[in-house]
């Protein structure tokens, strides 16, 4: 399918992006799909150059469920990550009143959309859903910015370290009320149309991670605000679209673009000394941790490589990340 400019009057346009997950893709649309039929609303999902046939098989399962009214799917020829592939979509249904970023590995439940676009609607600026295990139990999902001192109680993981740093709780849907103007995940994020018009779309820049604060940060210091909406629930089968949660869990060596997207937004928002000061707070939180770890205190929780993927990828922070190129034969 071809990429074409959307040019209907929609109030809310859901943009979900794929990377191999068809499946999960079309379970996604499934429980739009009762929020969707019946109103000008539309979803636009965006296959990410999948290395399978993806694509076909989203396509077929639109077709044969009837979806083809309200779901299009947009086929790009490369994948240039997390924040590209969404702007495909983005600009595609530039014509909406409202946009839902969406992962592919989320469950949307009754009402959702309603109450997203209600929030989008009356704050004209973003909104955060609560998201959630299939279990109904709570991920955080409202969250303090990354600071350079943030690496420092991150690394150190000691509950005095981030009570004194002021981390605690992590989750900020803890404390009543939400403390406003903090970021939330683009697993589910809405943009109000008047966000765009003045910041633009995603810093293609961030290949993945990092990408969702950045712009809600940018939102923010634009004079927006990050509606809350805890009663607009999102199930997140985290994991699904990214390893990186399973390496975290496992403390795998993460994948490059991780650090350079951690780079990237520390030299962005704090520049070169903020990100060299976050890289030195994160070996003091490490050297504390590894203190506690050998006095029998605490259980090693910093991922492989870690210490040297930060410094590596702080050598040319602003420059994008993009996978290598596979040779010809490949």
């Amino acid at each position: 399918m071809t990429q074409k400019n959307d040019a209907r009057p929609i109030p809310l346009a859901v943009v979900i992006l794929n990377y191999g997950t068809p499946r999960l893709v079309v379970d996604c649309l499934a429980t739009l799909a009762p929020q969707i039929e019946g109103t000008q609303r539309r979803v636009i999902v965006v296959d990410n150059a999948s290395p399978d046939d993806s694509a076909t098989q989203i396509a077929r399962a639109v077709s044969d469920r009837g979806w083809e009214p309200w779901a299009r799917l947009i086929e790009s020829s490369s994948n240039d990550g997390f924040s590209a592939g969404n702007n495909i979509g983005l600009r595609a249904a530039a014509a909406a009143d409202a946009f839902l970023l969406l992962n592919s590995d989320t469950l949307v439940r009754a009402g959702a959309l309603d109450r997203i676009e209600t929030a989008l609607r009356a704050g004209r600026g973003l909104a955060a859903a609560r998201t959630e295990w299939p279990d109904g139990s709570e991920q955080p999902n409202l969250r303090r910015w990354a600071t350079p001192l943030s690496e420092l109680a991150r690394s150190a993981r000691t509950g005095v370290v981030s009570r004194w740093l002021g981390r605690d709780p992590v989750s900020l849907a803890d404390l009543e009320p939400p403390p406003p103007n903090q970021w939330a995940s683009g697993a589910c994020l809405g943009i109000h149309r008047d966000v765009i018009e003045r910041i633009g779309v995603l810093d293609d820049g961030f290949f993945m991670y990092f990408e969702d604060m950045d712009y809600c940060r940018r939102a923010i210091q634009a004079g927006f605000r990050l509606a809350w909406v805890p009663d607009a629930r999102v199930v997140h089968l985290k994991g699904g679209t990214s390893p990186v949660q399973s390496m975290t869990a496992t403390r795998g060596r993460r994948p490059p673009f991780y650090y350079a997207a951690r780079a990237r937004y520390f030299a962005k928002h704090y520049g070169t000394a903020g990100l060299l000061l976050a890289n030195c707070a994160f070996e003091l939180g490490r050297v504390i941790a590894l203190m506690r770890e050998r006095l029998g205190a605490k259980e090693p929780h910093l991922c492989e490589g870690e210490r040297a993927d930060n410094w590596r990828h702080s050598r040319r922070p602003l420059k994008p990340w993009r996978p290598p190129a596979l040779p010809e034969n490949a």
